[in-house]
């Protein structure tokens, strides 16, 4: 009878996991069907992704292969976003997180998010509300801040930035920092309260880029 009732708690808790992220974008997606209803031509939606990071780090033991990627679709002002990051060492998923936003510009270059995240690793699995800001800080600084809240009133914050240095239109370096803050302890996962982690890094990209000409305006 125990393990029939546990069972039971654990398919309820995967079913909100599955069914709350749904929720909290449905309002997303009819705002993106609204936006400027009567300017299809001019406001078209758009897609993008984007693999910030597939790597393989330097650390004591096995090196880890770490994956970030983020990927919208949407128009100006309304955009769903898809964010995820993921760790893997010696074959294994140490981290993997998942986040499903909704984003509205507040003003150039700076959208607010709303929305879920979802921890698969490491287990147990948790599940927060996020409410965030990413944007384009004056010198062209890239900034990402959210604030997420879990159960059991747990919280945390994250803060990253990144800025582009470029040797030449297709050499680029790109130093950046990340920074973690859990509000209490968390056992069941290993995480303390306070500075969780702290990441600094420092990469050098070529870009192949393909680059349509420019449509002549004086015609």
């Amino acid at each position: 009878m125990k393990i029939a009732i546990w069972k039971k708690t654990v398919q309820q808790k995967t079913w909100a996991s599955l069914l709350l992220p749904a929720a909290l974008l449905l309002p997303a997606s009819l705002a993106l069907a609204d936006d400027h209803p009567h300017d299809h031509g001019d406001n078209p939606v758009l897609t993008r992704v984007i693999i910030d990071q597939l790597e393989l780090r330097d650390a004591d033991g096995a090196n880890p292969v770490a994956l970030e990627a983020q990927a919208w679709i949407g128009k100006d002002l309304n955009k769903l976003w898809l964010k995820t990051d993921v760790e893997r060492r010696d074959g294994e998923t140490e981290a993997a997180e998942v986040q499903a936003l909704y984003s509205r510009a507040l003003a150039p270059f700076w959208d607010i998010q709303m929305g879920v995240r979802y921890d698969a690793k490491p287990t147990p699995t948790r599940t927060w509300g996020v409410i965030g800001v990413q944007g384009l800080a004056p010198y062209w600084f890239e900034i990402d801040t959210a604030l997420f809240v879990g159960e059991s009133g747990r919280t945390a914050a994250r803060f990253s930035a990144e800025y582009e240095l470029l040797f030449t239109q297709k050499l680029i370096l790109t130093p950046s920092v990340e920074v973690n803050v859990y509000g209490q302890n968390d056992a069941e996962t290993g995480t303390g309260s306070g500075l969780s982690d702290a990441k600094a890094g420092l990469r050098l990209r070529y870009e192949l880029m393909l680059r349509s000409p420019e449509p002549n305006l004086l015609c």
